[in-house]
């Protein structure tokens, strides 16, 4: 029987089109806002495809599951930074926002796989249930991203329009909610997360200790 090939699953193949389509978006970004943001929001949406595509196929993986979230966050920071560029009296904002974005979701994942998840999104059915929602129903999921990945997007489309119609801003503010609402999971995640390594922490200490007795 043939070995598998890992880095040629077809969630990963997806994975390394999203990389690229990212990549090419931070190119843009400096001069070509509508294609930069095309090819921003597409890597993004491709991300709802390559998890069905690894449950459909059977190939999910702890290395795409760990390419999925470095997409996610690389992206999110790289916008942000442009971001920061174009708007800086509001910089501390965003860089609290990739702060919290980046901190979170890798302790919560480090949390996550060391009690033996595959992925971040593998959530403890008795924990924070707020949490539990978020990630076990992939409507709340995509909605939560995709409106706060919009409202990134339309910060920085609006930026070289000079009078934007109505429906725009209101379409801002709207996503401005859902982005304040994903950054209070952030929250929840770090919360959660750190409460998760201290319990580890504490469990590995009473086992240290019941060896020495």
């Amino acid at each position: 029987m043939a070995e598998e090939n890992i880095f040629l699953f077809v969630p990963n193949l997806i994975g390394y089109a999203r990389i690229i389509l990212a990549l090419l978006s931070f190119y843009l970004m400096p001069c070509c806002p509508a294609p930069a943001v095309f090819c921003y929001l597409l890597s993004a949406l491709l991300d709802a495809f390559d998890g069905h595509a690894a449950r459909a196929l059977n190939q999910g993986t702890k290395f795409g599951a760990m390419l999925d979230m470095l997409t996610d966050r690389c992206a999110t920071m790289c916008l942000l930074v442009n971001l920061a560029l174009l708007y800086p009296s509001y910089t501390f904002l965003f860089q609290l926002s990739m702060s919290l974005d980046v901190a979170s979701h890798w302790l919560h994942l480090h949390s996550s796989m060391m009690k033996g998840a595959t992925s971040h999104k593998t959530i403890d059915l008795s924990g924070n249930p707020i949490l539990r929602i978020y990630y076990t129903s992939r409507p709340v999921l995509f909605f939560m991203c995709m409106g706060n990945e919009l409202f990134y997007c339309l910060l920085y489309v609006l930026y070289y329009i000079e009078e934007p119609q109505v429906w725009l801003q209101w379409l801002l503010a709207v996503c401005g909610i859902v982005c304040v609402l994903k950054a209070g999971i952030s929250v929840l995640h770090l919360i959660t997360a750190s409460c998760n390594m201290a319990a580890i922490d504490q469990a590995d200490r009473e086992m240290e200790r019941s060896k020495t007795k």
